[in-house]
């Protein structure tokens, strides 16, 4: 009996001591901010925004700041939730190179915090994953990695000599399914499935008829009923709208790419938000596809430049590679998707089909860590939608399409994953380029 009430005693007391600690953790105050909390409404001018730990406690232009409370000085500047991305890649490229090789952890680690670096805090690595990627996945959510959080596909389904294309990628044997069958495909669902993806991702698509084959209807129905009766959605990488039109019809939840070959119909945009299939534009695929050849002026801005590897700058810097890459009917072909891809995304926001917020980004070196959600910023204003709205895609938007309740607007509660720039983003979207602080969970990231 003693010795069971000297073992209480001290449970007691360690759970005494452990509550006192973490009532008595510090809390940060953000003054003087203007904020746009996410939720596209105007922002809060001269606010304040307490963060204690990993959460947010309060919000508002009337709350008193915590005796003891560490002030961080935000006069002239903004503070918005962290961007999400619900479409990335991890492990993928190194320099100007793509391959199976360079999933590693340091190279995860190192694309994780250029993100954090430009604000992205939560990233969805979407297919073409290694084994590693679980491992990584669960100490990212644990804030080990010292970048954003990270979440996402296992493998993915893509299709026996077709999409995604091998001498592009060159993914490796255990990143990848490539089912030939219903039955294959559906265990393939299945393994995933006991690795705890986070969603299914297929490949519909045959890369503007540079693939022999496109994925049959009754392995994308398999892979699909097997999701869903695992209780898992589906994102489905498309180009064209009659592949969507398709996709769509067999049940798949997220279109992972816009259409980009013709104006997306109204019988399709009702479909969308009827069944609030959740749609992702990656403006910026087609757009990094010409644009460093030619040279544009946000690639040039300082902003840009600092997220570049050396191998990068020098291929950029070639009049060959550049000649190469700017001309021909690859590069005529981006630059209708861009257009197509631009014109359809207004639609669909006007329409209120669900948005999401992705960019493809780390899938080709073309396509940059953080570069890229920054200037899919612009390219979504410069569709039509409002900086205010595009923001809100960005981080609550996103954050509902991932069901992330915890993070995507700044309200007590949430996560503190925050991203302070200089300027007012919500009436420029070039000031949202301006970072001059990052917080994930209440963390201070070093920029």
């Amino acid at each position: 009996m003693k010795l069971h009430q000297s073992s209480l005693m001290i449970m007691l007391t360690l759970m005494l001591l452990t509550g006192l600690a973490g009532a008595q953790e510090p809390s940060t105050a953000f003054v003087h901010a203007r904020i746009v909390d996410g939720r596209g409404g105007p922002p809060l001018e001269n606010a304040t925004l307490l963060v204690q730990g990993k959460r947010i406690t309060a919000v508002g232009a009337g709350v008193a700041v915590p005796r003891g409370a560490r002030r961080v000085e935000c006069a002239g500047r903004t503070l918005l939730p962290g961007l999400i991305s619900d479409h990335s890649h991890v492990g993928q490229v190194q320099g100007v190179q793509n391959g199976a090789a360079f999933y590693t952890r340091d190279n995860v680690r190192r694309e994780l915090a250029q993100f954090s670096r430009y604000g992205v805090t939560t990233v969805t690595a979407l297919g073409n994953n290694a084994p590693l990627f679980g491992e990584l996945r669960r100490e990212a959510h644990r804030g080990l990695l010292g970048g954003s959080d990270l979440l996402g596909v296992e493998q993915g389904i893509g299709v026996p000599q077709g999409a995604p294309p091998q001498d592009m990628l060159k993914v490796g044997p255990d990143q990848l399914f490539r089912p030939a069958t219903p039955e294959a495909a559906r265990r393939a669902v299945g393994l995933m499935a006991s690795r705890h993806t986070d969603l299914v991702k297929l490949w519909l698509d045959d890369f503007g008829g540079k693939l022999p084959v496109k994925m049959k209807p009754a392995v994308y129905r398999a892979v699909i009923e097997e999701s869903h009766r695992r209780g898992l959605r589906v994102a489905a990488h498309v180009h064209d709208l009659e592949d969507a039109e398709a996709i769509v019809a067999a049940g798949a939840d997220i279109l992972a790419h816009g259409v980009r070959d013709q104006t997306v119909p109204a019988a399709l945009i009702e479909r969308l938000k009827r069944k609030k299939i959740w749609y992702i534009a990656t403006l910026q695929l087609d757009d990094a596809a010409v644009a460093w050849a030619d040279q544009a002026s946000w690639s040039r801005a300082p902003w840009v430049q600092k997220g570049l590897s050396a191998p990068l700058r020098r291929q950029f810097a070639s009049p060959a590679w550049r000649a190469r890459t700017r001309s021909g009917a690859q590069a005529d072909a981006a630059r209708r998707s861009l257009e197509f891809n631009l014109k359809n995304l207004k639609l669909l926001f006007d329409a209120g089909v669900p948005l999401g917020f992705g960019t493809d980004s780390g899938a080709t070196p073309l396509r940059v860590p953080g570069v890229a959600e920054h200037r899919e910023l612009e390219l979504m204003v410069q569709a039509g939608l409002t900086p205010l709205q595009a923001l809100s895609v960005a981080t609550r938007g996103a954050a509902n399409l991932m069901h992330l309740s915890d993070r995507g607007v700044l309200a007590a509660g949430k996560r503190a994953d925050l991203l302070l720039v200089q300027g007012d983003p919500s009436t420029d979207i070039q000031n949202v380029h301006q970072v001059v602080g990052v917080w994930m969970q209440g963390k201070a990231v070093k920029l």
